[in-house]
């Protein structure tokens, strides 16, 4: 099941007896185990009929006492295991997976990994009307999409460069987009339609000085205006961290690379190639590609490789990240 399905059920009144949630992206299981803790039972039950424990305090005959009482004057009750990756003795609850008290809910978020589902404990959670749920990262190129996605359920739009602008300087941190989608839901009226303007007044990212706008000046090699993103970059290094900065000119210069190869073909096939969302993207690309030959792609790359291993400390002389930055926007632009 997907996290969807798994929130749609819950909202829906059917639970299952154990919810295990595992993987390395902790926003979904925060946002399934929240659910239930919200859902399973009214207010007023929660006090003799709702139990939170933590992994790193308690052991499984704590917990299985726990899990196999019954509810006080209610349907059900819920015991909810926070970081049970903390847990040393968590595989000696496969006996009670395997057989769970069908009045009691349970809910274990084991973050930042996954379960061996080979083990004994592992095939267990794979039994009936158990939901053993990974929650996997995204990767880079598909938040945009995902947060097009939280916007329509906030009843909002977001303009697609809005959306990869928001992805380029947030990250993958989806707790952290969430916060930032929640504040321009504040602030702005139902139904706007979101645009760069949008998210740079309201999450305070600078018009003129993104990686963004560093793209379109290297592609255009608009020297002076690379000079000033750089400067302005190495005097805020921490908010714009060198390896953030290659990861983004690698995709960028990548697709650029990619589009020679596709040249000829028509621009539907293209977009799909290079998982472009709109022909406003595309033309872009294409500015660039007039400016960038295949040759000068490929020795760009090859740069921002070599610059990714030297901000990791690999062949570094001691040179300072700012310094490496200004390198590496003088080569490519040479």
């Amino acid at each position: 099941m997907t996290a969807d399905e798994i929130l749609r059920d819950i909202q829906s009144g059917r639970f299952a007896p154990v919810y295990f949630l595992h993987g390395e992206e902790p926003f979904f299981i925060d946002q399934i185990a929240d659910a239930v803790e919200a859902k399973a039972l009214p207010e007023v039950e929660r006090g003799f009929n709702q139990t939170i424990l933590y992994g790193k305090e308690v052991d499984h005959l704590t917990l299985l006492d726990h899990l196999r009482r019954y509810p006080m004057m209610s349907e059900r009750q819920v015991v909810l295991l926070r970081e049970a990756q903390e847990m040393k003795s968590l595989t000696e609850l496969t006996s009670y997976i395997e057989n769970p008290m069908p009045s009691t809910v349970f809910v274990a978020s084991y973050k930042h990994k996954k379960i061996d589902a080979r083990t004994k404990f592992g095939k267990a959670l794979g039994g009936k009307n158990i939901v053993f749920y990974e929650s996997k990262k995204l990767y880079d190129n598909q938040i945009p999409d995902w947060i097009s996605s939280a916007c329509k359920v906030r009843k909002q739009n977001i303009e697609p460069a809005a959306a990869m602008l928001m992805a380029e300087y947030l990250g993958t941190e989806l707790s952290k987009i969430t916060n930032e989608l929640d504040k321009l839901a504040l602030n702005l009226p139902t139904g706007t339609a979101i645009t760069v303007a949008h998210v740079q007044d309201n999450i305070g990212i600078s018009k003129d000085y993104n990686v963004f706008e560093l793209q379109k000046a290297l592609a255009t090699r608009d020297r002076a205006k690379v000079a000033r993103i750089q400067q302005h970059f190495a005097a805020n290094i921490k908010k714009n961290p060198l390896i953030v900065t290659i990861s983004s000119l690698y995709a960028y210069f990548s697709k650029v690379f990619m589009l020679h190869a596709l040249k000829g073909q028509p621009d539907s096939e293209v977009l799909k190639a290079l998982e472009l969302r709109s022909d406003w993207f595309l033309k872009e690309y294409k500015a660039a590609a007039a400016n960038f030959s295949a040759g000068q792609c490929a020795q760009v790359i090859s740069h921002l490789k070599n610059y990714d291993l030297r901000s990791k400390g690999v062949n570094n002389d001691g040179t300072e990240e700012a310094e490496l930055m200004k390198e590496l926007f003088w080569k490519i632009l040479n």
